[in-house]
């Protein structure tokens, strides 16, 4: 008898064991989840310094009549993008927002490659920032292979897209354009999120545009 009582004592440990390694691997699948970055940024925005992360110069004191030091959606989206290592690539319909330029040349001061997808049509309107990263991209003495790359879509349709991935694994994606009337006069939305199964999808997007725009397709001998 006090064997048949151990047999099922010890059958009962095996399941209590078993039901406590599926509950610690829910509780940190959950834990896990929590610290996967997904954060939403509504506009518009509240209208305050930016120069701070924009200045190379760490130390540089800015006296403009703007409030200083306080955290916006569009100084929280600067700090998404300026956070890029290695790669940014940008894929927005309307880019002439002179801040949003700043940060993506800086990023091409510091090595970042950059690759720049915009819409062949709104790429030359007056104000548009298209040029400048264009510019940015020719190789130089200090930069012998250009760390910028623009292509413009040569479809048929408008290339409306408005994300970007920093870092190959950082989504920013949402209704804005990288312009200033969105950023401070128009209600808009920015998703930013690591989960996988998002940043995924857009990645493989801007990689097929960016093949289909090839300028080696169009101009073949």
């Amino acid at each position: 008898m006090s064997l048949m009582w151990s047999v099922k004592i010890v059958g009962l440990g095996v399941v209590a064991l078993s039901l406590s390694l599926e509950l610690l691997g829910w509780v940190f699948g959950r834990c896990r989840r929590r610290r996967t970055l997904n954060k939403v940024l509504f506009f518009p925005s509240k209208v305050a310094c930016v120069e701070h992360l924009l200045s190379q110069n760490s130390a540089c004191s800015c006296f403009c009549p703007l409030p200083h030091g306080v955290e916006t959606s569009f100084s929280c989206l600067l700090r998404h993008i300026l956070s890029a290592s290695s790669s940014l690539d940008l894929c927005v319909f309307s880019f002439s927002n002179m801040d949003l330029s700043r940060a993506v040349l800086l990023l091409h001061s510091k090595g970042v490659t950059v690759r720049v997808l915009s819409d062949k049509h709104y790429s030359a309107i007056t104000g548009s920032q298209i040029g400048a990263l264009r510019k940015a991209g020719v190789a130089t003495a200090s930069h012998p292979s250009p760390c910028v790359c623009v292509r413009c879509d040569a479809g048929s349709v408008h290339m409306h897209h408005k994300f970007a991935v920093v870092d190959g694994r950082q989504l920013i994606t949402g209704s804005l354009n990288w312009t200033l009337t969105a950023v401070q006069s128009n209600m808009e939305n920015i998703i930013i999120t690591e989960e996988a199964e998002l940043v995924q999808p857009f990645i493989k997007e801007f990689n097929q545009i960016w093949a289909l725009n090839d300028p080696a397709r169009f101009y073949k001998s």
